[in-house]
């Protein structure tokens, strides 16, 4: 094991807090792994941790994130997540492959899904927008984080007004999915788009609503004027 991986795991264990293990695994349905540590000390021990191995290369840097994420514990995970993430100035075509791994071999839950796709693989699509395309391959795997991640990646771009068409086909291509992880993932990214654009999204509900499902109707409306909500909410 790599030592800092193990100073890690000690300064985890150090600041567990049983309470908090508790009330974090409510957020999920799933089983998961947790130390009990809160989240504001999680994230700043990653950025102590990240000063210390900065010099080293982005190759060697996901090497032990894919320490850190092979443990399957959230606060590991979440460390390694944000690594990934500070290194975004770096990223690299090839980087979107590492990727698209982890998810199918460490993600298996929202938190993990959406700590990557958020922030990561958002930011590397801001980068190489091309592999938007890619995104969409993923509405169709059988994994659900996939799936989400398909959707989740686009938040933030979503919030700035950006790649409405390609929120809209992605959208429509998880419609109908029978996941409620899913539905909700998309709901919020057609949510965020909404507020730079909130006429076409307003409009595609309204095409939508008769076969869109009720958790993603309602993410999508969230922060529209009451008015538009009630309309959308119509039989």
């Amino acid at each position: 094991m790599n030592p800092i991986i193990s100073q890690i795991r000690k300064d985890l264990e150090q600041n567990a807090d049983e309470k908090t293990k508790i009330s974090s695994a409510r957020f999920f349905k799933e089983e998961t792994k947790s130390y009990g540590v809160k989240t504001a000390i999680v994230t700043k021990m990653s950025k102590q941790y990240f000063k210390s191995i900065s010099s080293e290369s982005k190759e060697d840097i996901f090497a032990l994130c894919e320490e850190l994420l092979s443990s399957d514990y959230n606060e590991e995970a979440f460390i390694a997540l944000k690594w990934a993430d500070y290194l975004n100035p770096h990223y690299e075509p090839k980087d979107f492959a590492v990727f698209e791994r982890w998810i199918g071999e460490y993600i298996n839950n929202w938190a993990k899904c959406d700590t990557l796709c958020n922030h990561a693989v958002g930011t590397f699509i801001d980068m190489y927008p091309e592999y938007i395309e890619s995104l969409k391959t993923w509405t169709a795997s059988d994994n659900r984080w996939y799936r989400r991640a398909a959707a989740v990646t686009l938040i933030l771009p979503a919030r700035r007004g950006d790649y409405l068409d390609d929120v809209l086909e992605i959208a429509d291509l998880l419609l109908t999915d029978e996941d409620d992880l899913v539905r909700k993932g998309y709901g919020w990214m057609l949510k965020e788009a909404s507020r730079e654009h909130q006429q076409e999204i307003f409009d595609y509900v309204m095409q939508n609503k008769k076969v869109m499902p009720c958790t993603a109707l309602r993410y999508a409306i969230e922060k529209m004027p009451k008015d538009l909500r009630t309309k959308a909410m119509e039989k």
